[in-house]
């Protein structure tokens, strides 16, 4: 049953290139670019707001651009927000410590908050595990780099 759906989910949203890899269908693509700037607006506002994480909404949007438009993935990737926090992600899986830092420490208070207000167990256990799966993969999975005049350091880890 799992394969009948993802084949019918790939028939209807991807189509394969002559290159071997999909891409999205043309009545996808605006809605994936709508989607993209949805996102960067709300990881814009995740700026100034504590609230709303700022790097899973740009993450998000760096799909939906690479999927819906290449001329809007230029134009993101090329904003200084972009290189600020995610060049350094998407070339290599690495970022520097204080990148790391304003990615955690927004998320970590909102899932703790969400964990001291919940009554359920089971939610609480699920949201603690979801904290220690998040600090696993940003120490052990992507690595640190030191930033040394506006550029990346990548030698030194």
């Amino acid at each position: 049953m799992p394969k009948l759906i993802g084949g019918i989910l790939n028939i209807f949203f991807m189509v394969k290139c002559e290159w071997g890899k999909y891409t999205a269908v043309k009545a996808i693509k605006p809605l994936l670019v709508g989607a993209g700037f949805l996102a960067v607006a709300i990881g814009t506002v995740g700026i100034f707001l504590p609230i709303l994480p700022t790097a899973p909404f740009y993450l998000f949007a760096s799909f939906c651009f690479a999927k819906g438009s290449a001329r809007f993935l230029r134009w993101f990737t090329s904003t200084k927000l972009y290189k600020k926090h995610f060049a350094s992600f998407t070339e290599n899986r690495s970022m520097t410590l204080q990148t790391k830092l304003s990615i955690l420490i927004p998320v970590s208070v909102m899932l703790i908050l969400a964990c001291l207000a919940i009554n359920l167990l089971v939610m609480r256990i699920t949201i603690i595990t979801l904290l220690l799966i998040k600090y696993w993969f940003f120490i052990f999975k992507i690595r640190t780099i030191k930033k040394m005049k506006g550029r990346f350091n990548e030698k030194n880890i």
